[in-house]
């Protein structure tokens, strides 16, 4: 079977929106990411070369490289997010009968819970990064392709946003409140003052159009 990110992308937005519980929003949060890495890509690719932007070209180099990176590691994530929520579906069908059953039943369910909630984590750490590297691409690029910079950082921000929606929803159904009350924390701790910083990225791009 042809791995989803090797598929037409109108497949992958009919899949999205049949009835099938995959590809959902997770899936969709890691797809945003990835188009906002490919976005910060696309104006480190258009500016590196430039005569004029000579003093910065070893910048964009090391920015382009850390985009591609992450878009790869975004792109994974996409099938990640499907592979464990069908796992996560696939507990829920067992058999709940006796106690013993009932009793396995959640454990095993927890468990996949826990891997449901690093997925959407990591996407979200990842989707920073690229809001981080937008900035930068905001600043630096060339001004004819500064509003994809601004593209960029919207699609980050929007793939870790949904991300976050994400890890609540799955940590809300963990019993092992250690371990959800720690990655509430490590999502806090991500995402405190993202807003106002993809504010000002906004506005930067903005002022140079």
């Amino acid at each position: 079977m042809t791995e989803i990110k090797d598929q037409p992308i109108q497949n992958f937005l009919d899949e999205l929106a049949s009835k099938s519980a995959t590809p959902g929003g997770g899936s969709a949060a890691a797809f945003m990411g990835a188009q906002g890495a490919a976005l910060v890509s696309m104006v480190c690719q258009l500016t590196i070369g430039k005569p004029k932007f000579a003093e910065v070209e070893a910048e964009l180099q090391e920015v382009l490289e850390r985009a591609e990176s992450l878009r790869a590691e975004l792109t994974d994530l996409i099938k990640a997010d499907i592979d464990v929520f069908n796992r996560l579906m696939s507990k829920y069908a067992l058999p709940k009968e006796t106690d013993e059953e009932k009793a396995i039943r959640s454990e095993a369910i927890q468990d996949i819970l826990k891997q449901a909630t690093e997925v959407p984590l990591q996407c979200v750490h990842a989707c920073l990064k690229i809001i981080q590297l937008s900035q930068i691409a905001a600043e630096k690029g060339s001004p004819g392709v500064v509003s994809d910079a601004g593209a960029a950082v919207m699609s980050a921000y929007g793939g870790l946003k949904t991300s976050a929606l994400n890890v609540y929803i799955n940590v809300g159904s963990l019993k092992d409140k250690d371990f959800a009350e720690a990655k509430l924390a490590e999502l806090e701790a991500a995402v405190t003052g993202i807003d106002d910083v993809v504010n000002k990225i906004y506005e930067t791009v903005k002022n140079r159009l």
